[in-house]
């Protein structure tokens, strides 16, 4: 089975090429811009000719979240145009496309986890934008697409929350991060494996969230991290997001449910603890 890998340079996709690599029934072509453009479907059209892949999965996106709020039209470009052309394209040659999303197409009002079949309600502008190419796939590949949502991504490669606190823990005395926002850390290499059990086992179409599995608060998450790295958990101070406005709405809760990888007889995603602690032997840091 050929393989495209859209976006191999990326946080996501430099987790995957390597977990793909080890399947070897797969010929796996990793790329990234400028050697292909999602928002330009004669770039795509180069690409697919000249590989003719069985699956496509698109890492590519525009996540600058606070940026997306003054800059919406670029992001509508990359994050909505993009995937719709990937998907047309799938669907003229008979491609299934893997199309990771994320915990912003919902407003974060929920109180209990999101259900892979929740009706989407973006407060942003990244958000809308990514539920623009979300509903692009649905529509053009119903019956061939994987609609992967993912949240709070980080990765041994490219820049990520995990990174950041690592590098204040080493400039500041103290560091204060938000208690009222919840969600679930997702370490890339996990989530790479679990797409790749998705290409392996090929379930059902639709929506599967693709998140490590338990809930935290960025607070207690940056406890966490502090202790992992031999740090005073203490040095962590609490604040609001009252306190810490930013230009996007961040959602308050991003937890998403699991159920749909066991109805189709799939393991979730470890808890985020494990993952975090294999992250930290697999030598994350600020480099």
């Amino acid at each position: 089975m050929r393989v495209l890998v859209i976006g191999c340079n990326g946080q996501l996709g430099s987790a995957l090429m390597p977990v793909l690599a080890r399947n070897r029934s797969l010929a796996v072509l990793g790329i990234d811009y400028p050697d292909i453009d999602i928002a330009d479907p004669h770039s795509i059209d180069l690409v697919f000719g000249g590989f003719d892949p069985d699956f496509v999965i698109n890492c590519a996106a525009y996540t600058a979240v606070d940026d997306a709020e003054t800059n919406e039209d670029m992001a509508m470009r990359i994050n909505g145009l993009g995937p719709r052309y990937l998907a047309d394209e799938c669907r003229k040659s008979g491609t299934w496309m893997v199309h990771v999303s994320t915990d912003y197409v919902f407003d974060g009002s929920a109180t209990s986890p999101y259900a892979e079949d929740e009706t989407p309600s973006p407060a942003s502008a990244y958000g809308r934008t990514k539920l623009a190419g979300d509903q692009a796939v649905q529509e053009l590949l119903p019956a061939s697409h994987y609609l992967i949502r993912t949240a709070w991504l980080y990765g041994l490669q490219g820049s990520n929350f995990v990174k950041t606190m690592l590098r204040l823990e080493k400039e500041r005395d103290t560091v204060s991060v938000v208690t009222d926002q919840v969600g679930q850390p997702t370490y890339a290499a996990d989530l790479a494996t679990q797409i790749g059990l998705l290409l392996d086992r090929h379930p059902a179409p639709g929506t599967y969230h693709g998140t490590n599995s338990g809930e935290v608060s960025w607070f207690e998450f940056t406890r966490e991290i502090f202790r992992l790295a031999g740090a005073d958990p203490d040095r962590v101070l609490p604040t609001t997001s009252a306190e810490f406005v930013r230009p996007a709405p961040r959602p308050a809760y991003s937890v998403l449910g699991h159920d749909r990888w066991m109805q189709e007889g799939l393991p979730e995603m470890r808890p985020w603890r494990e993952a975090l602690e294999q992250a930290f032997e697999d030598g994350i840091s600020t480099d």
